[in-house]
């Protein structure tokens, strides 16, 4: 049984072998896709430059502004046939002076870390005291009703559920808190909202990430406490619900700033007009230097176009790499490319995205119709023994999926998520924690899935 597989490797020891083959095996191909990547990975070095070299990239900001300019001339370095900047308009939020922020109780001052939320107004010049109110969820700060709520700041106290295997579930099942605990509190008179951060740890790291304002009610400022912060004022608030807090910050929302998504492209030798595309984000959030969110889902997908280059392949389809802008705090980028694909009359049959961290690989979710599903589900012994077994679990990404009002069918790259959300959002998120091979080994999976989509279509 393992004779023919260990042939299939022979042969792809080299790119020149495997395209003077007429045609090669699927296995053959993939496999030097893998040793490409795993022998040759330039996305680890160019990560590197992103992340020590540029930095924190949130929309509008000079970081972001230089990572535009690198990765257009990243891409046309590696002689892509095309490169184009596409413009679009972005918030443009700061965050001002670091946060300052302690628990008060029986004449004893807690220094805690906080961070503002991404979209906060600032406190105050004096920043905000008050008295807390621990709650688990948005429908007990409507419990609560004004009498419980009126002058104090809310502090929404519920966990991610550590019983979920899939963290990204356990995340989906809190984060209504940080998105909308703010407008849910101010509705009822608060005058400010602490959110326990996101996260299954217990670190002094405050996870930053957007907040909403609902119309019609009052603008409080909002901002992530770390988890050990968070433990700490829900103990102390046990023995002295009279406690205040306090906490100044300085952020603001500046006029909206122009900057762009960033596409490269290998024109299609057959079917031009098909087009795949592969990206992430290039925007991160300004507390860390955006590695894992999501400097390794751009290189990646840079690293895709590179490889099928080294290896002489001819796409039947036209392959595109895009660098999204504002996934963070707006989705402008996203937005925008569907609207320019729609307004050109493009024909994107499949988007693959990378935005879950550069770790082990270990599938796609996809979003299409059930026969779609079935075809891919077909490919499925050429990408397990590559350790991809979780192939339609799951969906596809928040750039991409304007992409789905088009019929683009939409995969959503899945590493393993168990320490994703250690990072996410925090000043921990630096290129220090990515793992080299991790992100070789992803840049070839969405490699491989891109060559057998350009192969066969869908």
């Amino acid at each position: 049984m393992l004779k023919p597989f260990l042939f299939c490797v022979a042969l792809a020891g080299s790119a020149s072998t495997v395209f003077a083959q007429t045609p090669p095996a699927d296995s053959v191909v993939i496999r030097s896709i893998y040793n490409e990547a795993l022998t040759n990975d330039k996305a680890h070095d160019w990560l590197r430059y992103l992340t020590q070299q540029i930095g924190p990239r949130l929309s509008g900001s000079e970081g972001a502004k230089k990572a535009v300019a690198w990765t257009k001339q990243l891409m046309e370095q590696q002689g892509f046939d095309r490169v184009f900047l596409q413009d679009i308009m972005v918030p443009h939020w700061v965050r001002g002076a670091k946060e300052e922020a302690y628990i008060l109780a029986d004449k004893q001052k807690t220094v805690v870390p906080i961070a503002a939320l991404g979209g906060s107004v600032a406190t105050p010049a004096k920043g905000v005291q008050a008295q807390v109110v621990e709650v688990k969820g948005l429908k007990e700060v409507e419990q609560l009703g004004q009498a419980g709520i009126k002058g104090k700041i809310v502090f929404f106290n519920r966990p991610m559920d550590p019983t979920k295997i899939n963290t990204f579930e356990a995340y989906g099942g809190a984060v209504d808190q940080r998105g909308s605990g703010a407008t849910f509190a101010a509705k009822f008179g608060a005058v400010g909202a602490i959110v326990r951060s996101m996260t299954n740890a217990l670190d002094d790291f405050p996870h930053t990430g957007s907040l909403r304002y609902g119309p019609g009610v009052p603008l409080i400022p909002a901002a992530a406490i770390s988890t050990n912060g968070a433990e700490k004022l829900s103990a102390l608030l046990k023995a002295n619900p009279a406690l205040t807090f306090y906490f100044k910050q300085n952020c603001e929302s500046l006029p909206d700033a122009p900057s762009h998504n960033v596409i490269g492209e290998i024109r299609g030798s057959e079917k031009p007009d098909e087009i795949i595309v592969v990206g992430g984000h290039l925007d991160s959030w300004d507390l860390g230097q955006g590695a894992h969110d999501d400097g390794t889902g751009c290189m990646q997908s840079i690293e895709v176009l590179r490889i099928l280059k080294a290896l002489g392949y001819k796409p039947k389809r036209t392959i595109r790499a895009v660098m999204y802008m504002n996934e963070e705090n707006g989705l402008r980028g996203g937005v925008g490319y569907a609207d320019y694909a729609k307004k050109n009359n493009e024909k994107h049959i499949a988007a693959i995205e990378s935005d879950e961290g550069g770790f082990t690989p270990r599938g796609f979710g996809i979003v299409g119709t059930d026969a779609q599903k079935a075809k891919v589900l077909t490919w499925r012994n050429l990408l397990t023994p590559y350790g991809l077994h979780e192939i339609g679990v799951g969906g596809g990404g928040a750039d991409i999926g304007p992409l789905a009002q088009l019929g683009t069918v939409l995969f959503g790259f899945k590493p393993d998520t168990q320490r994703y959300f250690d990072y996410h959002h925090t000043a921990a998120d630096r290129f220090e924690a990515v793992n080299k091979r991790e992100l070789s080994l992803g840049a070839a999976s969405m490699a491989a899935l891109t060559y057998l989509i350009d192969q066969y279509g869908l």
